[in-house]
């Protein structure tokens, strides 16, 4: 499996000159192979190469080739991506960056993990560059490298180098644990673990109304102010979803499967109301991030992470399996009109998402039924007159 950890360099004077001219050339490539590749309507890496190489290789005759190759693929990747959305109908213009980070692999630079040097291929010449390891990520230190990015964030360059690690040998188990995912409640687990702050949605009521009021005087301070909120909100955004993602991987055993649901366009399918507050929480929800994280951390600890169908789990009776809208009485408390079992909500929704993914394994469900039961009607007799 591949781990990601970042370098901090600590480059001269003279090192952070050619580091910056470096990224602003990559940059200028990048963007050239994007509009070559936009007008030509083409996408495909090796047809971009074909197509746009060599005008790209004059334009910057001091870059090294191989980071024009990867300033291709880069552009590829975005082209790919824009050329994809267009076939779903959605607007979308050429992509285009201020600040491309250059990527490197095994034959623009070099990693020595004992002298914490990194050798760099950077206009003009190769150079040498120290670096730091930063402590939460020093575990990862000595093993085989692949490709990294060079970012600079705030006049700090940092070097994202991706590295190989082994899997760990975990033997897989029976044990599924269903997730449900939520705005209220971060997330439930069908073991019975509420998990997240509830402190996370006050905070990001706070943050929401401090852009509105920045938003709404439109001053230079307080555009200045505004693009600083924005950068606090992702931050504190992330670090929320891997604690999220932490928490939900660690709540099973080694082996265990996670199950999550599906929640790829649930923004086009909710009937919220558009411009209201639980509307603005909908499309602020990064349940793809979360996933991510989920994905990767569950990979460290030898768990799979699978994923079911979102639709009627929070309206499902997890004892009975009956199924309708009005069984759940309010945002937490779930009451079943039949059987009259009564459960918090969220729980009762992980729970479904845990049988469900035993259905489709075709093994028994666990806690409910998976459908609704069948209403057979018995005749009475009929009385003889």
């Amino acid at each position: 499996m591949q781990r990601t950890i970042r370098l901090k360099l600590t480059p001269s004077s003279a090192q952070a000159m050619s580091l910056e001219e470096t990224s602003h050339l990559f940059t200028e490539a990048f963007n050239q192979f994007v509009r070559l590749g936009w007008d030509a309507k083409v996408g495909n890496a090796t047809k971009l190469h074909y197509l746009a190489y060599y005008p790209v290789r004059e334009s910057v005759p001091t870059l090294n080739s191989n980071l024009i190759n990867t300033a291709r693929a880069k552009a590829s990747e975005a082209l790919r991506s824009a050329f994809a959305l267009q076939e779903q109908e959605r607007k979308v213009g050429m992509p285009q960056s201020d600040a491309c980070p250059p990527r490197y692999n095994v034959h623009t630079y070099r990693v020595d993990w004992e002298s914490q040097t990194v050798r760099l291929s950077l206009v003009g010449e190769r150079q040498t560059i120290r670096f730091d390891v930063p402590a939460y990520c020093a575990h990862y230190a000595g093993y085989p490298v692949d490709t990294a990015d060079l970012i600079n964030r705030n006049g700090v360059w940092w070097l994202h180098v991706v590295v190989t690690v082994p899997a760990p040998d975990v033997e897989p188990t029976d044990e599924i644990v269903g997730v449900d995912l939520g705005i209220a409640q971060p997330a439930v687990t069908s073991n019975n673990r509420f998990l997240g702050k509830p402190a996370w949605k006050a905070i990001e009521g706070r943050l929401f109304y401090l852009k509105r009021q920045l938003q709404r005087k439109g001053s230079k301070s307080a555009k200045r102010h505004l693009r600083k909120v924005r950068g606090k909100q992702a931050r504190f955004r992330r670090d929320c979803d891997h604690v999220l993602s932490k928490q939900i991987v660690h709540s099973a055993h080694p082996g265990a499967t996670i199950v999550l649901e599906n929640l790829t366009d649930i923004r086009k399918r909710s009937k919220i109301r558009k411009q209201t507050k639980t509307s603005r929480r909908v499309h602020s929800w990064s349940f793809a991030q979360i996933k991510a994280f989920v994905a990767y951390k569950a990979e460290g600890r030898g768990c799979t992470v699978a994923g079911v169908d979102p639709r009627h789990t929070s309206q499902a009776c997890s004892c009975c399996g009956h199924q309708a809208r009005n069984n759940r009485r309010s945002r937490g408390r779930f009451v079943c009109r039949v059987c009259g079992f009564e459960l918090h909500a969220d729980l009762n929704a992980a729970r479904n998402i845990a049988a469900k993914y035993h259905t489709g394994r075709g093994k028994p469900p666990v806690g409910g039924l998976p459908v609704n039961q069948p209403i057979v009607s018995i005749p009475t007799p009929r009385q003889r007159k």
